[in-house]
C-alpha cells in the first residue's frame, strides 16, 4: 500500500469580523485532521458527523487507489483576525483538545455590545451626543442605506440599535476594551483546556510551527551593516510572534503558556481605532499566577526592548498593518521537517474577500476621493501588495525546482555510465553489505570530486559556506538568551577557527577534497546526507512508481527503509537531540569555537549514524528485486555527481528543495457547489468595512456556517487532488454533498445557530446536489 502525507501550511488573512467565517474554515481543517488521525490509529472507530464522511473519503482512496493518505496541518500562520484562528487551531492540533469552545466565543461574545469598553458606552440614551441622532438616522434609515440593502429584515432593528450606541459613544478613543478582549481570548483557551484531550493531530515528535504577526507601533532599533558608514541603526516595526514545538505522544499538553498564546492572539488583532494597542501589563493582569517563562518569551519576541528596559513602553497594533498574509513565515517553517513517507506540500491560504481589478472594461470609474486616497495609501494597498510578492516567490521556487529536475534528468545517463565504469559489472552481483556500501560510497564521492576538475572548488565552497551558515543558525537558536553577535560575525569567526586547523585549502593537489576537508565534512555535512536520501525517496515515490517491471511490494518496502534512514538524520537536525548543556557550549561559540565544533561533532555522531543508515539500506537492498536494486545503487552512488552539478546553481540546499510547492486558496469565490456568486452572495460580515458580523448574531451564524461549508468543499478538493491517477469529479462531489449535510446535522444538534437558517441551507444543498447517500 503506497503511503503519502498531505502537509498543510495554512495562512490566515486579516479580515476583522470575517474572523467568524475563518473560524468555520479552520474548524473543518481541524475536523479533517482528526478524521485522518483516527483513520491511521489502529482500533479507533471513526467519529460521527462530518468526520465520518472524511474518514470514508480516506477509506475510499485506500480501497480504490491503493493510497494510504494522512493529512497534517503542521505550519499555521496568521495576521489580525486570521491570527486569532491560527493560534487556536495550533493549540488544538498540539494538545488534542476540542476547537468547539471557540465557536461559542465567536457567536456569543464577538458582539459590539460585549466588546465595547464600559467607559465607552453612552452614559444616557438621551444625553449621549444627542446631536448625533439625525446622523445615525440618516446612516441607517435613508433610502438605499446599507442596513436596508444588506441586513435580513428580522435583524435590522438590532443592527440599527448597536450602530447608534457605537456612534454616540466616546470619540477619538478606541471603543472596544483591550483588557476585555484579552480576557475573552484567555477564557476561550481555558475553556478548551477544561474539556477532554484526545491524542494530538500530528505524529509524536513532528514539529508544529505557529507564527502570527504584530506591529510595534514605536518600533525598535535594528543594526544594518553598510559599506559607509559600516553600522547604522534603523527603526523596525515588524514583530513576528512565533512558536515551535515537537508534538508529544499524548494529549493535554499546551503548545505554550496560555498567556503567551493570549498575547499572540491579542497583539495580532489589535485593529487600529477599534482596540487599544496591546501592552505587556495587560497580559500580566490576566492572572495572579506566576508567569514563569515571561522573560524568556519576551526575550524571544522583543529582545531589543528587553535589553534596553523599554518592555513596559511597547505598544503593539494589528499585524496586518504591515503583513496581512504571512506567507514568508510559513515558508521559513519548511526547513528541518522530518518525513517518513512521500510528502505533498500545500500552501493553503484563507481569503474571504479576494480583491478583483479595480477597473473592468467599460465600467465607469470614479476619481479617487480625498479620504479614499488616504485610506488606500495608508492601509489597503500596503496590506494587499506583499501577498502577490510572496506568491511570486513561491512560483519562482516551483519554476526553479522544475528546471533543476530537468537538469538532473538530462545528467542521469552520463552519471549512471560513470558509476558503472567506476565499479564494473560486479557492483550489481556482490552482496551489498554495510561495509561494502560504505566503501562504494567513499569511492563514488572521491571520483565525483576528481572528475569535476576545476569546478570542484566552487562546489566545495558552496558546500562549506552552507555548513557555516547552518552552524551559526544553530548557535543562535541553541542559546537565544546569550549575548551573541550577528549571524555573519559568527560565520566569519567559525571559518577562521576552522582554517587555522588546516582547512584553508579545500582541494587536494591531485584533485578532489583535501584530508582536512574530508574530516570536516564527515563531522558536519548533515545536509549532504539528507539530500542524498531524499533523491532516493523521490525516485522511489515519483519516478519508479509507474514502472510495471517493479512490483509494488518492493517499492513500498524500499520507501519505508529509505525514510527510516532519513529519520536518523532528521533527528540530528533537532536541537533537542544535542542534549543538556549544549546551550551553554553554544553561548561560548565566540570564545571557544573549537569546543563548540567538537561538542557538536561528538553529540551528533554523524559517522556512527552513517553506519546505522547504511545497515538499514543494505538490508533493504538485500530483499529488493534485482531491477530495483540496480536503480537504487545507481542513484545512491551517483548522487555525488548530481550534487557537484546542482549545488552551486542553488547556493543553498541543492536537491533538498527539489519538489515544487503547490498553492491552494480557500475563498467563497472558489467554493461554488452550493451557491454561485462568491463573497457577495454568501457572507454578511463584509458590511461596515468588514465589521458587520460584530453587529449581528445572525451575521455571525451565517458566516460561520458558510465558513464550515466552504472549508469542507475546499479540503475535499485538496484531498482528491493528491490521488496520482485522479479522482472522479462526480465521486468527489458526492463526498462534498454528504459533508455539507453532515455539517447541517451537527449544527442542528448543537443548536448554537438559528434552526431556520440551518434548515434553509439544508434545503438549498438538497435542491442543488440531491439527498445524502451514506458513505
Amino acid at each position: 500500500m503506497r503511503q503519502k502525507e498531505l502537509r498543510i501550511a495554512l495562512v490566515c488573512y486579516g479580515g476583522v469580523s470575517l474572523a467568524v467565517y475563518m473560524h468555520g474554515v479552520t474548524k473543518e481543517i481541524w475536523k479533517l485532521a482528526r478524521a485522518s488521525r483516527d483513520f491511521h490509529e489502529d482500533g479507533v472507530a471513526p467519529q460521527g458527523g462530518v468526520e465520518q464522511v472524511y474518514n470514508a473519503l480516506f477509506r475510499r482512496i485506500e480501497e480504490k487507489h491503493q493510497l494510504r493518505l494522512r493529512m497534517l496541518p503542521d505550519i499555521v500562520t496568521g495576521a489580525s483576525a486570521g491570527g486569532i484562528n491560527a493560534v487556536f487551531l495550533a493549540q488544538a492540533v498540539h494538545s488534542g483538545r476540542s476547537l468547539e469552545p471557540l465557536t461559542e466565543l465567536w457567536l456569543e461574545n464577538a458582539d459590539v455590545e460585549k466588546l465595547v469598553a464600559e467607559e465607552a458606552r453612552p452614559w444616557s440614551d438621551l444625553a449621549a451626543k444627542p446631536f448625533m441622532r439625525p446622523i445615525v438616522w440618516y446612516l441607517s434609515n435613508r433610502p438605499g442605506n446599507a442596513v436596508n440593502e444588506s441586513v435580513a429584515y428580522e435583524t435590522r432593528d438590532e443592527v440599527r440599535r448597536k450602530l447608534s450606541s457605537l456612534v454616540r459613544g466616546r470619540w477619538f478613543e478606541p471603543p472596544f476594551s483591550g483588557l476585555g478582549f484579552s480576557r475573552l481570548l484567555h477564557d476561550a483557551l481555558m475553556a478548551m483546556n477544561a474539556g477532554p484531550a484526545d491524542t494530538p493531530l500530528l505524529p509524536p515528535g513532528h514539529p508544529l510551527d505557529l507564527l502570527v504577526t504584530a506591529t510595534d507601533y514605536r518600533g525598535h532599533r535594528e543594526v544594518l551593516r553598510l559599506n559607509s558608514p559600516p553600522l547604522v541603526e534603523e527603526s523596525e516595526h515588524r514583530m513576528p510572534i512565533g512558536f515551535r514545538a515537537h508534538v508529544p505522544g499524548d494529549g493535554g499538553h499546551d503548545l505554550a503558556d496560555l498567556r503567551e498564546l493570549t498575547f499572540a492572539a491579542r497583539a495580532t488583532a489589535s485593529f487600529p481605532g477599534a482596540f487599544p494597542p496591546l501592552k505587556v501589563a495587560e497580559i500580566d493582569a490576566l492572572s495572579d499566577n506566576a508567569w514563569s517563562q515571561r522573560d524568556a518569551f519576551l526575550h524571544r519576541i522583543m529582545p531589543t526592548h528587553l535589553e534596553r528596559g523599554t518592555v513596559e513602553h511597547v505598544e503593539l497594533i494589528d499585524g496586518s498593518v504591515l503583513v496581512n498574509a504571512p506567507f514568508a513565515g510559513a515558508m521559513a517553517g519548511l526547513g528541518v521537517r522530518p518525513a517518513q513517507r512521500e510528502v505533498d506540500r500545500r500552501f493553503v491560504y484563507i481569503d474571504p474577500t479576494p480583491r478583483r481589478p479595480a477597473i473592468d472594461g467599460e465600467e465607469k470609474v470614479r476619481p479617487a476621493g480625498f479620504f479614499s486616497a488616504i485610506v488606500g495609501s495608508l492601509s489597503t494597498i500596503p496590506r494587499e501588495q506583499p501577498i502577490r510578492d510572496n506568491l511570486e516567490v513561491l512560483e519562482d521556487q516551483t519554476r526553479e525546482a522544475l528546471r533543476l529536475r530537468r537538469i538532473v534528468s538530462a545528467l542521469r545517463p552520463e552519471v549512471e555510465a560513470a558509476v558503472e565504469k567506476l565499479f564494473g559489472r560486479t557492483l550489481f552481483l556482490d552482496r551489498p553489505t554495510p561495509k561494502r556500501l560504505a566503501n562504494w560510497r567513499s569511492r563514488a564521492q572521491q571520483a565525483a570530486a576528481e572528475r569535476a576538475g576545476y569546478a570542484f572548488h566552487s562546489y566545495a565552497q558552496a558546500k562549506v559556506a552552507g555548513i557555516f551558515d547552518r552552524l551559526a543558525d544553530l548557535a543562535l537558536a541553541a542559546a537565544p538568551l546569550a549575548d551573541l553577535p550577528s549571524h555573519d560575525v559568527i560565520v566569519a569567526h567559525l571559518r577562521r577557527a576552522v582554517e587555522e586547523r588546516g582547512l584553508s585549502e579545500l582541494s587536494a593537489p591531485g584533485g578532489g577534497a583535501s584530508e582536512p576537508a574530508i574530516a570536516f565534512l564527515r563531522d558536519h555535512d548533515l545536509a549532504f546526507r539528507v539530500r542524498r536520501l531524499r533523491l532516493l525517496a523521490r525516485r522511489l515515490s515519483r519516478e519508479w512508481d509507474a514502472d510495471p517491471d517493479i512490483p509494488d511490494e518492493g517499492l513500498e518496502a524500499a520507501r519505508e527503509q529509505v525514510y527510516a534512514a532519513l529519520a536518523l538524520y532528521f533527528e540530528k537536525e533537532d536541537i533537542a537531540s544535542l542534549g543538556d548543556g549544549f546551550a551553554a557550549i553554544a553561548a561560548e561559540v565566540m570564545g571557544a569555537p573549537d569546543a563548540f565544533l567538537g561538542a557538536l561533532a561528538e553529540r551528533r555522531a554523524l559517522r556512527e549514524t552513517d553506519t546505522q543508515a547504511e545497515l538499514i539500506l543494505a538490508e533493504a537492498l538485500e530483499i529488493m528485486p534485482k531491477g530495483l536494486r540496480r536503480r537504487v545503487l545507481l542513484a545512491y552512488l551517483g548522487f555525488p555527481f548530481y550534487d557537484v552539478a546542482t549545488l552551486p546553481l542553488l547556493q543553498n540546499e541543492g536537491l533538498t528543495e527539489f519538489d515544487p510547492v503547490k498553492v491552494d486558496r480557500i475563498s467563497p469565490d472558489d467554493a461554488l457547489s452550493i451557491r454561485e456568486g462568491g463573497t457577495a452572495a454568501t457572507l454578511r460580515g463584509t458590511e461596515f468595512f468588514n465589521f458587520g458580523a460584530f453587529f449581528s448574531r445572525f451575521y455571525r451564524e451565517n458566516d460561520y456556517l458558510w465558513g464550515r461549508l466552504h472549508g469542507a468543499e475546499r479540503m475535499i478538493d485538496l484531498v482528491c487532488s493528491t490521488v496520482p491517477d485522479g479522482f472522479a469529479a462526480n465521486e468527489c462531489q458526492r463526498f462534498k454533498r454528504d459533508a455539507f449535510l453532515a455539517i447541517c446535522d451537527e449544527e442542528e444538534r448543537r443548536a448554537l445557530c438559528n434552526p431556520r437558517l440551518v434548515g434553509q441551507l439544508r434545503e438549498e444543498i438538497m435542491a442543488k446536489l440531491g439527498a445524502s447517500a451514506a458513505p
